[in-house]
């Protein structure tokens, strides 16, 4: 999702050259910055809007790093459309759509806009407040396990081809783990099964108490199933409401651990998926 750093929005004291878009909204947010579309919000310390945001990535004339918080979604939406079918979209949101400039990138963007210096930070004096970041997921923990569940979502297919339906001891538990980052090696270890046990405890719990907008997820999927992102304390789950389910833990670094569908998860996923938000 890029654009051709071409574009121009006046958000700042000066033209914003758009490198890149993307959708903070309770069905699309970029989990890397939290479990849920509240937490995402608040990484940029934004109210959780009900139609969310659009947020435009860019550099000023000086090279400066603004992140740039619009209200019109359908805008934004359009363009990351456009760019991913590999078509041009001029980017350039009404002045009166901007809800906020905000200084530095809460995600690493690596494009720069040409003609202009490398990116860097706003001088501290017009940035108003301390730069974004994006999250460190260089060591495993919540951001690094958010970003595998992404991974597994956009590749299931591959993922799927490693586990045959004799993969799974008869109990429904899982006996074997994979790697989710690094060399994609298998680790046979036992592993993960009071994780696992947890995990299903607590998606179950949202079933009575609803957890924060954004916390469970459905999307699309081939044929007449849909692609499940659930997140809670600790924990990823990626499924296909008719099939398996992958499940990822921050005990566990590095590792994906799939769930069978056995007697309880069908009902479970069935149950997750009619209370999920989707794209609209």
């Amino acid at each position: 999702m890029a654009g051709t750093g071409d574009e121009a929005v006046t958000a700042t004291d000066e033209a914003l050259y758009v490198l890149t878009a993307v959708l903070l909204t309770p069905a699309q947010f970029p989990s890397v910055l939290g479990d849920d579309y509240p937490e995402a919000c608040a990484a940029l310390g934004l109210a959780p809007r009900a139609d969310g945001y659009g947020l435009v990535l860019g550099q000023d004339g000086g090279g400066a790093r603004w992140t740039v918080v619009i209200d019109d979604v359908s805008l934004v939406a359009v363009a990351i459309a456009s760019w991913d079918c590999g078509m041009e979209y001029d980017l350039s949101p009404d002045e009166r759509t901007v809800v906020a400039a905000l200084p530095g990138w809460p995600l690493a963007v690596a494009v720069a806009a040409p003609g202009v210096p490398a990116p860097h930070d706003p001088a501290p004096e017009i940035a108003d407040g301390p730069a974004l970041t994006p999250p460190d997921t260089s060591s495993w923990g919540p951001a690094q396990r958010r970003l595998g569940a992404d991974e597994i979502a956009l590749q299931w297919a591959a993922w799927r081809e490693q586990i045959g339906d004799d993969y799974f001891p008869t109990t429904g538990e899982q006996a074997k783990t994979a790697q989710a980052a690094g060399d994609g090696k298998e680790n046979t270890r036992k592993a993960g099964h009071q994780g696992i046990r947890r995990v299903m405890a607590e998606a179950r719990a949202y079933l009575d108490s609803p957890p924060p907008l954004g916390r469970v997820r459905s999307s699309f999927a081939p044929g007449d199933a849909r692609t499940l992102r659930a997140d809670g304390p600790g924990w990823s789950m990626v499924a296909r409401t008719d099939d398996i389910a992958f499940v990822l833990l921050d005990e566990e670094p590095g590792e994906v651990l799939p769930v069978g569908r056995g007697p309880e998860l069908p009902s479970l996923l069935e149950a997750l998926d009619k209370m999920a938000v989707r794209p609209s």
